[in-house]
């Protein structure tokens, strides 16, 4: 079955268009133009990736993104006509695992959507340590002390990353390819905000970060230790 798209989206003309480009690219879409209705079609139908507007009527983008969220780890890359900083981080934050914007171009869309959905984990052991974390990559699950901690699927990806090669220091566009797929151009505010989120789930004190180490002026590493 193809990959089944949910496009939140309330101007009908771009939808219809986006929705043919995506059928072109081997995607099933199903289309909704509000927040609320949205809600709906994931509780009904099968989906396998949000594509969300943050300009919708009734319900924002932002609210539909972090309801989402707190239900799963359902992929979900956001929509906005800008790129003003404030739109990205906040939707960001609230949960998505990417961004686009307007005006979109399907090929370049397309690709986005299938590195997101892909997982990578060639080449190495089925588990990986660090300290007290242990991520498991055949069953995409990370345990702390034994305890297993719920991540989304980009933010198993990003620690899967670092987790394996403890202690080594891995670039911020190192982490962009491996982990998104494609480039960014310098465009670091996906990572940094991905980075905060997973700080929260494995650091004691996320403020004070002891796992997950900025190296300025060149990326992350895991520390080894406890």
């Amino acid at each position: 079955m193809p990959t089944q798209v949910l496009l939140v989206e309330d101007d009908h003309r771009i939808a219809q268009a986006l929705s043919l480009a995506l059928d072109d690219e081997g995607f099933g879409v199903l289309h909704v133009p509000d927040g609320e209705t949205a809600l709906d079609a994931v509780e009904a139908e099968r989906v396998d990736l949000v594509l969300l507007d943050l300009m919708l009527p009734g319900m924002d983008g932002i609210t539909v993104c972090r309801r989402l969220r707190a239900d799963g780890d359902l992929p979900i890359i956001i929509v906005t006509a800008r790129s003003d900083s404030r739109d990205v981080i906040a939707g960001l934050e609230a949960g998505a695992d990417d961004y686009v914007t307007k005006p979109l171009v399907a090929g370049e869309l397309a690709a986005r959507m299938r590195a997101l959905l892909r997982r990578r984990s060639p080449g190495r052991p089925a588990v990986l340590h660090a300290g007290d974390l242990e991520v498991r990559l055949d069953a995409a699950t990370v345990f702390r002390d034994g305890t297993q901690l719920h991540l989304t699927r980009t933010e198993f990806g990003l620690l899967a990353e670092l987790a394996a090669a403890p202690g080594t220091v891995v670039t911020r566009e190192q982490l962009l390819s491996r982990v998104w797929g494609y480039d960014y151009f310098g465009d670091t505010r996906l990572l940094d905000v991905h980075v905060r989120r997973l700080r929260r789930k494995v650091e004691t004190d996320p403020d004070q970060p002891r796992r997950i180490v900025t190296v300025r002026g060149m990326g992350y590493k895991i520390e080894p230790g406890p």
